[in-house]
């Protein structure tokens, strides 16, 4: 059997490798055998963190939004219910956003959410 050295494929496999562990300190970003290491831990960690991401921004959102229903005399909980008992449907992001760069409008919210409770009630 004749023996195979993969030149071209082996070389640009190599080099693709390489050029992802770019801006990677030491041997790191130059030795393949290192190299493969690294890269296949950084993309775990990349692929993981792209979803707690998203977990983590919804935690800051909500902290946000307790933080200023609070301020405004309601708990996070009776907020929220307060504004699906009120018909108002607005999501995390849109609700931090108010409580940070819009009080009125978050004030105005709360009014709102606390005759949705009363309504129920």
């Amino acid at each position: 059997m004749s023996r195979v050295k993969r030149g071209f494929k082996a070389r640009r496999r190599r080099k693709n490798l390489l050029s992802l562990a770019k801006g990677f300190r030491g041997s790191r970003n130059s030795r393949f055998k290192t190299a493969i290491h690294v890269v296949r831990r950084a993309l775990c960690f990349a692929y993981r963190d792209r979803r707690v991401k998203k977990r983590d921004f919804r935690a800051l959102w909500i902290i946000r939004i307790n933080a200023a229903s609070r301020a405004a005399g309601l708990k996070y909980s009776e907020f929220i219910n307060g504004l699906k008992l009120a018909g108002i449907a607005m999501d995390r992001s849109i609700l931090a956003e108010l409580a940070v760069n819009d009080q009125t409008a978050f004030e105005q919210l709360v009014v709102r959410a606390k005759h949705g409770l009363a309504g129920a009630k």
